[in-house]
């Protein structure tokens, strides 16, 4: 190794969970040398306290002499002052099998730098290397995968790697076990496909369906893309969804059954595959919107504490509008397929009692002590700056479109984003798109404005559909699976208790209880355990066949556990709302064409 700042990782006891890492600092602060962690990994607003996986530090120099180290705070530490080059040596516990921190074991190991790699106070911005090691005892045929530039390690080897800084070290996260591989190229640029766990996934079909999407993508934003080299890192595992987003890769997470299955039809997309190719696009418009557009106030990145931005809207809310736009523009889901992921996501946002609470301004600011910190009132009391954001975004795409006769659109928008500020490193202030949109349709849109980022009225969503020729419909769910999306026959009033459950031992416990709904208004509680209604035992699998058999205004009797004690509460049937949406293209030639040309792009 010839860097400045060195590290070393592999692990000699890969069942114990443990990475075992060297740092070598070749020039270490003459008084003494500070060490830092990350506090929080980019893209993923909460602290997370990486710190309390590190052992004990041992320091020795160049003599092999011990140097002590003492720790400052939480994720700090103070070394003594050494003459020449200092090594520090210590173990990572890795168990957290998410893609926010690292996860190792006999079939495979992963990182993020946030949890691994420590910060050398002063020399952040020295070119760093590290050489990643292949685990003792594990099978001869792991490989590795990462976005990290390789610096003489053979490709998908174990070796050494260099980043260009410690903001780059920590932006490319490895991945080593016996994974699946896959490549494809897109508008020039290479893209590996790396799946860990056990799946039966169609490679070729994923691989062409992702190659369409990311050259639809790059020539959104124009040629050449902002990489030489591109990874999605996936996890397959029995549950699980998640992303996150790097200069040069995603880490993501899915459920094997997720992925595309051999045999099913490819002109439609089943409705796992349809959410798992939406998190890939997801991830990947990424590259361009926060990864390389940002708030001022993430240049740099303050990784100690909290950041926080009023923008989350537009670098959450956007590029959750733009995942599923870019499958319909990718030719991998229709028009009409499209509206049904748009009506699935606005039903989300009508769900969300929390929209008359909290702005999406305050939503983002929020982020690290709501957002993320979720509990059983969170629906009653947050809106989510994903959901609520992407709707201000596709309100936005239409004004624009309107106010100007499709001259501009929000793809105009982006693009002088991408110019403005991706490419040139400056940093986005809170007005910097409302000032950018009023310039290209000639309107400050300040009402809109007003209620969209600091208002909890509801979104001119209906309005703006219908002007562009889109049927809108707000129909009740049919039962707790129904998330939007597709028309129905029309029944009935619906019964609500206005509650989401759960199995519990014994009844049916009650996760969520909505505002202003019949559980609450009866007494009810989130933690509540339903074990019968009118003197009939349920659970969480068949109370829900019981409340569907009753009428509104109806009157339950019913029993339920509150921790220890059995308490019996009085609940009129409510009526289900109106608040699952369904969007359907015009009948009319002329009018559908209208609505395609925004879909599409053209």
């Amino acid at each position: 190794m010839t860097a400045a700042v060195c590290y070393r990782i592999g692990s000699s006891r890969p069942e114990s969970h443990l990475f075992e890492v060297e740092l070598h600092i070749v020039n270490p602060t003459p008084d003494g040398q500070r060490l830092t962690l990350p506090n929080w990994i980019p893209g993923s607003y909460m602290i997370r306290d990486f710190s309390r996986h590190v052992g004990a530090i041992v320091g020795t120099d160049s003599d092999g002499k011990t140097v002590a180290v003492r720790k400052l705070g939480k994720s700090e530490w103070q070394c003594d002052p050494v003459s020449g080059p200092l090594t520090l040596r210590y173990e990572v516990y890795a168990w957290d099998l998410s893609v926010r921190g690292a996860h190792l074991d006999q079939t495979h190991g992963f990182f993020n730098g946030t949890s691994v790699f420590l910060a050398v106070d002063g020399q952040e911005d020295v070119p760093h290397e590290v050489s990643i090691e292949q685990p003792a005892g594990v099978a001869w045929d792991w490989r590795v995968a990462t976005s990290l530039p390789r610096l003489g390690a053979a490709p998908l080897g174990f070796g050494s790697y260099h980043a260009e800084n410690y903001d780059a070290l920590i932006d490319h996260p490895v991945e080593m076990g016996t994974f699946t591989h896959a490549a494809f190229t897109a508008c020039g640029v290479e893209h590996e496909v790396v799946i860990t766990g056990r799946h039966r996934a169609d490679m070729p079909r994923l691989l062409r369906d992702l190659e369409q999407i990311c050259s639809t993508q790059i020539r959104f934003f124009g040629e050449p893309a902002p990489f030489s080299r591109y990874v999605f890192l996936v996890t397959a595992v029995g549950s699980g969804y998640g992303g996150l987003e790097h200069r040069a890769s995603t880490a993501l997470l899915c459920s094997r059954d997720d992925l595309p299955q051999q045999g099913e039809p490819e002109a439609n997309p089943g409705e796992r595959y349809k959410t798992f190719l939406g998190l890939c696009s997801h991830e990947y418009f990424h590259s361009w919107n926060v990864k390389r557009i940002k708030p001022a106030v993430f240049m740099p990145y303050d990784l100690r504490a909290e950041t926080h931005t009023s923008l989350l809207w537009a670098f959450e809310g956007i590029t959750s509008y733009y995942d599923d736009l870019m499958l319909a523009r990718a030719g991998l889901v229709s028009s009409q397929g499209y509206l049904e992921l748009l009506a699935q996501q606005i039903t989300r946002h009508l769900r969300t009692p929390g929209r008359f609470r909290q702005s999406v301004s305050e939503s983002s600011l929020d982020a690290w002590s709501k957002y993320y910190r979720q509990d059983e009132n969170s629906p009653n009391a947050i809106v989510s700056y994903y959901v609520k954001g992407a709707l201000i975004a596709l309100c936005l795409d239409l004004l624009l479109r309107s106010r100007s006769g499709d001259r501009v659109s929000l793809d105009t928008l982006m693009l002088r984003l991408w110019r403005e500020h991706g490419q040139t490193g400056i940093g986005l202030q809170d007005d910097d798109i409302p000032r950018i949109a009023a310039e290209l349709c000639g309107d400050s849109l300040e009402d809109f404005w007003q209620q969209a980022l600091h208002g909890t009225t509801e979104l001119p969503l209906q309005e703006l559909l219908a002007a562009r020729g889109v049927q809108w419909t707000l129909r009740a769910a049919e039962n707790a699976a129904d998330s939007g999306g597709k028309p129905v026959v029309e029944s009935a009033a619906k019964p609500s208790l206005g509650i989401k459950v759960q199995n519990a031992d014994g009844g049916a416990q009650l996760q969520l209880v909505f505002a202003g709904g019949a559980a609450q208004q009866s007494g009810l509680s989130a933690g509540d355990v339903i074990v019968a209604l009118d003197g009939l035992r349920v659970n969480g699998t068949t109370i829900e066949k019981v409340v569907a058999a009753r009428r509104p205004g109806d009157v339950l009797d019913v029993h339920a556990f509150r921790r220890d004690e059995l308490m019996q509460f009085r609940v009129t049937v409510g009526q289900a709302p109106q608040d699952t949406c369904v969007l359907q293209l015009p009948d009319d030639s002329d009018a559908r064409h209208r609505v395609e040309s925004w879909i599409l792009g053209r």
